[in-house]
């Protein structure tokens, strides 16, 4: 999992500082939206707003935008859309597995955005199910680093039903059952341990491993999916070395 998770991580910081930064606002803010309808308005008897929340402010949404998100999605102030989850599936070149999850209040031109940006860059579509079963839905909470170890938060998280804690460089990240998603993070703030977000992801359970030529065209097709307003997430199967990863950054 390592080699996705640490690109998507060093990819998630950089949108904070440049041009990005706008669209990663607004499907953070969809994210606390969509809680706040599901769950209430509470952030104590509503995990999955209070997870949303906290992603947002790491980020540096301003707490007006965030205040307002939750009260639209609540139903407390007007202008609230009735997004749905979809999901599609493809591949991308190299036989990469794709999975893309879909936010939207426009089923047409979701399917649209994600066939155009496949199509153009050397994707493919799928049907339902076909790349799906290479996924397990797991709890992924990012940790940074900072003067932790990792015996630190495994010790912390490893009662919590925490399974696994990789090494991401700048940060870790720790994997669980995603029923154990909000147990393993309780157990990080009871530790002490600040956390950057805490979210049930889809995890890979196989890896393509990427040259720097492969990874180029993988990270160009991600990009170009996740600049439709409508794609929330994207989550694909390959590994890429920190060897190219560094060529790749250069």
């Amino acid at each position: 999992m390592s080699g996705h998770s640490k690109w998507a991580t060093t990819k998630h910081k950089k949108a904070v500082i440049d041009a990005k930064r706008g669209k990663l606002f607004a499907k953070l803010i969809k994210n606390i939206e969509v809680a706040a309808r599901t769950g209430g308005a509470d952030v104590d008897g509503n995990p999955t707003l209070f997870d949303a929340i906290q992603k947002a402010k790491k980020s540096s949404v301003p707490n007006k935008n965030i205040d307002s998100a939750v009260k639209r999605g609540a139903g407390l102030e007007a202008g609230g859309a009735d997004y749905e989850t979809i999901m599609y599936e493809g591949y991308g070149p190299n036989g990469v597995a794709v999975l893309i999850e879909c936010l939207t209040d426009n089923r047409n031109r979701a399917a649209s955005d994600v066939r155009v940006a496949m199509t153009r860059n050397g994707g493919s579509m799928a049907d339902p199910g076909s790349v799906s079963y290479l996924f397990n839905r797991k709890g992924v909470v990012i940790v940074p680093k900072g003067e932790l170890t990792e015996d630190d938060v495994l010790t912390a998280v490893l009662d919590a039903g925490a399974e696994e804690v990789n090494d991401l460089g700048e940060s870790f990240e720790v994997l669980s059952e995603a029923t154990d998603l909000v147990a393993v993070r309780t157990a990080l703030q009871e530790a002490g341990i600040d956390y950057d977000s805490a979210d049930a992801n889809f995890v890979p359970t196989m890896q393509v491993e990427l040259d720097e030529e492969g990874a180029r065209k993988i990270f160009k097709l991600i990009d170009a999916l996740e600049d439709s307003d409508d794609v929330q997430n994207v989550f694909a199967n390959f590994d890429v070395s920190d060897d190219v990863m560094a060529k790749v950054d250069a």
